[in-house]
């Protein structure tokens, strides 16, 4: 049952209906000991946060920043500041010095709430360049703050601020004066080009997402659900506001490189995710299963076959298994898939939404097949997140994105832009009038930039329509599209395309090394680094081959003719990737220039 009340309140009334119920799992910075926290901890430590901040002198609707990975202190210092009618602004934990400076001066922050060392060195650094940053208040007790600095506290301190609750009945007097007109938070898209746009959202806007999303996602308070994407990220944030909204337990993951390990130690039943995550787990149990022996291949393409019949062509299409293939397909269920779940550590799995970018239909066919349900939907922090999803009651597409949520109204314009309009859309862009002009049309639809179409009731995506790129042929070619074909092989960890007002399509790879070094050492070439590996004509010809198979229901002019195999990966630090590791396009076009280039050379 969900609780539909103010988020201001929402603790506080949970921990009414849950008292001593676990609320969050989660590991104190550097600790591998997982602990517990309750609804009556969580709502306390909430009013305390909220009390804190009332006498540092936060004011009503003023902004505040939080740059930090996940954390319990970060959930707790975003709803204690709703608390009192203060507005968050989420940073990525991965964030430049240059995107924090300008996202602190754009918002005017004064107080800025950071993670770990990274995060405080970075902040102290640019807190001189911004006249506006007054304090910085630590969440890891472990970091050594610079002597003699006088601006930075530990969250610790800082909560003494709030021990005995001194500001409570204010606070109380601001819970009843808190509305839906009010900014919940305003979150900076990382962008692909030009600098962030803050992005305004309400409380309206998140009540009428958890009606939504409460009408189509399954979720309950019996599930365990790991926080895995950062809860900067609107996908995140959102779908951990739902959880809480029906008493789900969530398990806080702070340190994203340990998901796998977080995942078998603590056997959640939901977790959102982005493609790549399970484009790596496909690409892993692909690689196993080459190593097996004939017998266990057999079995596992035959589990998988019967897998897909029954999950897909039958189940995902609303008819139901014949019994022949139903006893199959149990049978295959206990022997191979439960035994493949385990060893991920969601033998619990109940269902996971999964969005943020192009799903490869062999990968959705696949987590479907092995009994992972995996919800694929379509959204923008611009819309609350979720815009359409698979609904749980009703038949879903692979190669859709699900159908629209409830309140939403979706019209496809000119171009095929997907159009917007609804409860859950921003009201605009924080200090961008100009953009704001835009981004709107006259009947009040948002423009989101992608396009798609509507058929039997389903959102098809088919390009960003601002990353379309069109050859010097006069042929339209969607990256994203391409890119998503050639991730779902093991051998390949990066991808961009090339082909705006070139004669062809390429490509700039980074392959996975570790699979690659160990073909080269199992097939006798010899290399001495990865530039060597890059430069190796067998290993260039054997990617070659794989590339033809992965491309081979791509139109002719779509397809990869050329590519160059870089040596090192794209990275945040040098401006390649965004913080939700989209590509820059036009950044690697300037750093692999001539690599480029020299693939169109005659």
């Amino acid at each position: 049952m969900q609780t539909k009340c103010h988020l201001s309140v929402l603790v506080h009334e949970q921990a009414k209906i849950y008292g001593e119920k676990t609320v969050m799992n989660y590991r104190d910075f550097g600790s591998l000991k997982w602990k517990k926290m309750t609804w009556t901890v969580f709502s306390k430590r909430v009013k305390q946060v909220s009390n804190a901040m009332l006498n540092m002198g936060i004011r009503v609707q003023e902004n505040i920043g939080v740059f930090s990975q996940n954390t319990v202190q970060f959930v707790c210092t975003d709803f204690g500041a709703y608390g009192i009618r203060a507005v968050t602004v989420p940073f990525y934990a991965t964030s430049s010095e240059q995107q924090i400076q300008y996202i602190v001066q754009d918002a005017q922050i004064r107080f800025l709430f950071v993670g770990e060392q990274e995060q405080y060195d970075k902040a102290r650094r640019i807190l001189p360049l911004c006249s506006t940053l007054e304090k910085i208040i630590v969440f890891d007790p472990s970091v050594r703050i610079a002597i003699g600095d006088p601006n930075s506290i530990f969250f610790d301190d800082f909560l003494k601020l709030g021990e005995n609750l001194p500001r409570q009945s204010e606070l109380e007097r601001l819970w009843g004066q808190a509305n839906e007109t009010d900014l919940t938070n305003i979150i900076y898209t990382s962008g692909t080009t030009g600098d962030s746009k803050g992005v305004m959202l309400c409380y309206s806007h998140y009540h009428a997402a958890m009606d939504a999303n409460g009408r189509c996602v399954p979720v309950t308070g019996k599930d365990r659900v790991m926080t895995f994407l950062p809860m900067t990220h609107i996908f995140e944030r959102a779908w951990i506001y739902l959880c809480l909204t029906v008493g789900a337990e969530l398990i806080i993951n702070t340190y994203p490189k340990e998901i796998q390990e977080t995942l078998r130690e603590t056997h959640p039943s939901c977790m959102c995710a982005v493609p790549r995550f399970w484009e790596k787990v496909y690409i892993g149990v692909q690689e196993k299963i080459e190593k097996s022996n004939a017998f266990e291949r057999k079995l596992f393409k035959r589990a998988l076959s019967v897998g897909r019949k029954h999950n897909i062509e039958y189940l995902s299409r609303g008819k139901r298994p014949p019994l022949h293939v139903k006893l199959e397909y149990e049978l295959m269920d206990r022997t191979v898939f439960s035994l493949l779940r385990k060893q991920l550590g969601l033998e619990n799995a109940h269902f996971f939404p999964t969005a943020g970018s192009y799903v490869s239909a062999e990968v959705e066919e696949f987590t479907h097949s092995v009994g992972i349900n995996m919800i694929v939907g379509y959204g923008l922090t611009e819309s609350v997140a979720t815009v359409s999803c698979d609904h749980a009651d009703k038949t879903f597409t692979v190669g859709s994105v699900g159908r629209p949520i409830h309140s939403i109204d979706v019209k496809i314009g000119e171009n095929g832009e997907i159009l917007l309009k609804g409860p859950t859309i921003t009201n605009g862009y924080y200090n961008r009038e100009a953009l704001n002009a835009t981004a709107f049309d006259a009947d009040g639809f948002f423009h989101t930039g992608d396009a798609g179409y509507i058929k039997n009731g389903e959102l098809f995506l088919t390009e960003r329509i601002k990353e379309l790129y069109k050859t010097s042929n006069g042929k339209y070619i969607a990256p994203q599209m391409i890119e998503s074909k050639l991730l779902v092989d093991r051998f390949i960890d990066q991808v961009a395309v090339i082909a705006d007002q070139r004669k062809f399509v390429s490509a700039l790879i980074v392959p996975a090394f570790p699979v690659l070094e160990e073909y080269a050492k199992d097939n006798g070439i010899e290399f001495e680094s990865r530039q060597d590996l890059c430069k190796n004509k067998r290993i260039v010809k054997m990617l070659q081959e794989r590339i033809s198979t992965l491309q081979q229901q791509l139109a002719s002019y779509e397809k990869i003719k050329k590519f160059t195999l870089l040596p090192t990966p794209f990275t945040m630090e040098r401006g390649e990737l965004t913080n939700t590791l989209k590509i820059k396009r036009t950044v690697l076009g300037k750093h692999y220039a001539d690599e480029i280039e020299a693939m169109y050379a005659e």
